[in-house]
């Protein structure tokens, strides 16, 4: 079976070689745009991978090509992507960069998925001067690494635990109980989460951290358990946030507030969770269809090309940097630093509203909170944004 970026790469190639034939004196502005990433396909990652970030990149070529090409600077050209399986290995995501943006001189790249490899990537990716839009890193250190060429377009750890204590506080909360993952997402926002929760009159009755790949946290949440807290916190990978829910609901833990982070906003939680079992569970979301009329246009071309929905979180960031990027081409070019001076320097109308950036970090977009209700991840917090009324209680787990 032919994977799909090779379809779109022997297309590309085919649009290029028929324009040489048809007419070889535009064969240098009708040669295709090369645009390389690694995602991955196998491994710990794919899961948010492959709902987050790859299946919109596809799109926006599909769409980009159908529509004659990307508009460089009002010449119609072609998207030709050139990606590769990561394995969800660090080492071989910076390889393959190192090779996509040195030796292969590709005139663009995209970001692969999740906070570590796109750590790992920025220093390199700012010493090739390529502008980076990463839709699905999470990283105060990455901000504070003040590389120009790096843009994160998710709201970070502190708006993001921010916005959930002010959400606790607002209803009442006194107790709190939090897992997290140990590794740079996980304590980044564990480290975030404390800092918001000073002057809230909210208690932390246990923490505790886990090993990437844990297999069971019935132990922990039975803990939890028997303290009785308002609230339930998880910062958790897409397996974890499963885990977590399927374990407390068979130990019939249910607190009053239960928050998960990265897959809640997935549709397949609410698959495996069934609606019932989903409904209440609130996470890390900042859109859905009914956010603007762009975001249901959006939703619904993701759902009739890719044969499934996007997730309510990192899809939408992921989309609007690929928005950002067609404009910052149309109006640049392919000369990669007037890109990220126009990336740098633009607020940006997208999908998901205004972004704008402050070095490294998005401060356009508000830090939220979002909340399954009725077989739709709403976002409920804060209620500017919000898409739906908060539910201020978790249901019994069915």
């Amino acid at each position: 079976m032919v994977h799909p970026n090779r379809r779109l790469v022997i297309k590309g190639a085919a649009a290029a070689v028929g324009a040489m034939s048809f007419a070889p004196q535009l064969m240098a502005q009708s040669a295709p745009v090369r645009i390389g990433y690694s995602m991955s396909r196998t491994g710990p990652w794919t899961g948010g991978a492959q709902v987050s970030q790859e299946p919109n990149y596809l799109l926006w070529a599909e769409q980009q090509n159908a529509a004659g090409g990307l508009d460089v600077k009002g010449v119609k050209r072609q998207i030709q992507l050139i990606s590769s399986d990561d394995r969800s290995d660090t080492e071989t995501v910076v390889r393959t960069y190192e090779k996509l943006m040195g030796s292969d001189k590709v005139d663009l790249v995209l970001p692969p998925w999740g906070s570590n490899a796109n750590f790992a990537l920025a220093p390199l990716a700012n010493r090739f001067q390529y502008p980076f839009l990463a839709p699905t890193a999470l990283s105060k250190r990455l901000v504070e690494m003040k590389l120009p060429y790096f843009f994160l377009l998710l709201q970070q750890p502190a708006p993001m635990t921010n916005a959930l204590v002010d959400m606790l506080k607002a209803n009442g909360v006194r107790t709190v109980a939090l897992i997290y993952v140990d590794d740079l997402f996980g304590l980044e926002n564990f480290a975030a989460f404390k800092v918001a929760l000073q002057g809230s009159g909210i208690t932390m009755v246990e923490d505790k951290s886990y090993p990437g790949g844990v297999k069971d946290l019935s132990p922990v949440l039975r803990s939890m358990k028997d303290k009785n807290p308002d609230a339930f916190v998880g910062f958790t990978y897409p397996p974890d946030t499963i885990l977590a829910s399927r374990q407390s609901k068979e130990i019939g833990y249910t607190p009053k507030f239960v928050y998960a982070s990265v897959g809640t906003a997935f549709p397949l939680y609410k698959n495996v969770m069934t609606p019932a079992g989903a409904e209440g569970v609130l996470g890390m979301g900042s859109w859905n269809s009914k956010t603007s009329p762009g975001a249901k246009a959006y939703f619904d071309a993701h759902v009739a090309s890719q044969k499934k929905e996007p997730d309510r979180w990192a899809s939408g960031a992921c989309w609007a940097g690929l928005e950002i990027l067609t404009n910052a081409v149309k109006a640049q070019g392919l000369d990669r630093k007037a890109i990220r001076d126009y990336v740098a320097g633009t607020t940006h109308k997208t999908i998901i509203g205004d972004i704008k950036f402050n070095g490294s970090e998005n401060v356009g977009t508000p830090g939220t909170v979002s909340q399954w209700q009725n077989g739709e991840f709403e976002v409920v917090w804060p209620k500017s944004v919000a898409t739906a009324a908060l539910h201020p209680a978790k249901p019994a787990w069915k």
